[in-house]
């Protein structure tokens, strides 16, 4: 994993192998969202030691978290910012495709397909959070 911050890459050596490769996806596929987006760079940075991603220019987008923990070995939880409604929206148009709380955090499970589909939506929608927000008005 190349031109992580030095951060992320000491926190992801301390999780399984299994949740360091579905990292590693997960990682790609926002870096490529981000690109296909055309909303410039992301940041990568920890927050709340967490990794973390966000788009460089202000007011574009709003941040996703990414976090493996012991208490939930079995799957790896992305975060939204609370104050959106990205969580909700991705219940509405992925019920059941991971598990979701409606309010900030969605699990994807570390034994199965990651559903690619619905994480690239949900990096899109994040990343262009308030892009989106401003041309809805």
């Amino acid at each position: 994993m190349t031109h992580m911050h030095s951060d992320q890459l000491t926190l992801i050596a301390g999780w399984p192998g299994a949740a360091q490769h579905r990292f590693g996806q997960m990682r790609a596929l926002f870096l490529d969202v981000a690109a296909q987006a055309d909303i410039g760079p992301l940041d990568e940075s920890l927050k709340w030691a967490q990794p973390a991603w966000r788009p460089r220019k202000p007011r574009i987008g709003s941040t996703l978290r990414l976090n493996w923990s012991p208490s939930v070995p079995d799957r790896l939880i992305t975060y939204v910012d609370c104050k959106t409604d990205l969580a909700g929206q991705m219940a509405t148009r992925f019920p059941g495709a991971f598990h979701n709380d409606g309010r900030r955090s969605l699990g994807f499970d570390l034994d199965t397909d990651l559903p690619t589909n619905a994480l690239w939506q949900l990096a899109h929608l994040t990343f262009t959070y308030h892009l989106t927000k401003r041309q809805a008005v």
